[in-house]
């Protein structure tokens, strides 16, 4: 039997209505996905990484500080948090993004002929710490406090030492690495953490090899 005119308006306006609202929830869904992508969405908060004593710093960053005292110096008057506002979150996105393209990856044995050298890629070259330092650098001319930028050192998913850098902040410890575009919080990089940059003077904060729950739930 032929099903009545009626009935087809009845099922194709409903067919219409529901795919309508099936494609209004998917490009919202796109545009909030664009908008985490864009750092415009604040992350939630998470617990900061815990400090658990002193450490000697890195010998390449010694030497990186007798060149450029600047770079290195603490100042006490700074916070050493931020507070981190939609703006905070852009910046820290786009600048972490942007470097990672501008600087093309070359270890310190082929660049310099020398192992562990930690300079600002001036060249356009340099491997992981150089990444982190100029992101901090473009990050301290962009108004953050020097004192809440941390350079850390890591041990990555391959078993091998690498240096990100540690922002602090009012939502948790978060992660600028040459590695990704997306800045994660730290317990989402899947690092162990070895130690970083002090909050104040010369000495490094140990952080006693902390692995992220992401690396204790793949091992």
């Amino acid at each position: 039997m032929r099903q009545p005119l009626f009935g087809l308006l009845s099922v194709r306006t409903f067919s219409r209505s529901t795919f309508r609202f099936a494609a209004a929830v998917s490009l919202a869904l796109t545009a909030a996905q664009a908008q985490t992508q864009t750092g415009s969405i604040l992350p939630g908060v998470s617990q900061p990484v815990a400090k658990v004593g002193t450490a000697r710093p890195i010998m390449g960053w010694v030497r990186f500080c007798q060149q450029n005292p600047a770079e290195c110096a603490v100042d006490l008057s700074e916070p050493a948090t931020i507070e981190l506002t939609a703006k905070e979150w852009q910046t820290l996105n786009r600048i972490n993004h942007q470097v990672n393209a501008s600087i093309k990856a070359k270890t310190d044995k082929d660049h310099w002929g020398v192992e562990d050298v930690w300079d600002l890629a001036e060249d356009g070259y340099g491997d992981c710490e150089d990444y982190q330092l100029v992101k901090r650098k473009r990050l301290v001319e962009a108004g953050f406090p020097r004192r809440a930028l941390r350079m850390t050192v890591v041990i990555d998913e391959l078993g091998a030492g690498h240096a990100v850098m540690m922002v602090r902040t009012s939502r948790g410890d978060f992660i600028l690495d040459n590695k990704k575009d997306a800045v994660l919080p730290w317990h989402r990089t899947g690092y162990t953490y070895i130690k970083r940059e002090g909050d104040g003077g010369t000495a490094w904060a140990s952080l006693r090899h902390q692995t992220s729950p992401v690396m204790t739930a793949n091992q």
